[in-house]
C-alpha cells in the first residue's frame, strides 16, 4: 500500500515536550514505544503502528484534543503509568463497551487507556 491509499487518515502525531528525556523514559517503560532523536529538541516514536514525536517548541495546552491508546490489561497498564511517574487524573470508569482512565504524561499532556 502506498501513501495514497492512506488519504484522510490519521498519520503522525506530535505532542509538546518539556523534558525529552523523560518523555522518552516514560513512554518506553509503560508502553514500550521506541524513539529517534532528530535534535535535542524533538524525538520521534513508534508504537508499532502509527509514528508521531514530541518537541520542545509548544507547551502542553490543557482541553487539547484526547488520544486514546488501546490496552489488553487495562490495571496493569494504569500500575506502569503511575510507577513511571505519570498521575491518573480520571479514575477507571465504565463505558459502553468497555473502560478506560485519563492520565498526565511528565509534560503535562492528557492522554486515556481503553479497555473491554
Amino acid at each position: 500500500m502506498d501513501q495514497a491509499d492512506h488519504n484522510f487518515q490519521l498519520d503522525y502525531i506530535e505532542f509538546p515536550a518539556t523534558d525529552i528525556e523523560a518523555t522518552k523514559r516514560f513512554y518506553s517503560k509503560v508502553f514500550g514505544w521506541s524513539f529517534a532523536d532528530y535534535g535535542p529538541n524533538y524525538t520521534s516514536f513508534h508504537d508499532g503502528r502509527l509514528g508521531g514525536g514530541f518537541t520542545m517548541s509548544a507547551q502542553p495546552v490543557e482541553g487539547g484534543p484526547l488520544v486514546v491508546l488501546y490496552a489488553k490489561a487495562l490495571e496493569d497498564t494504569r500500575r506502569k503509568v503511575i510507577e513511571a511517574g505519570g498521575k491518573i487524573v480520571i479514575e477507571t470508569f465504565e463505558f459502553p463497551g468497555g473502560r478506560r482512565f485519563h492520565f498526565a504524561d511528565p509534560n503535562g499532556n492528557e492522554l486515556a487507556v481503553w479497555s473491554e
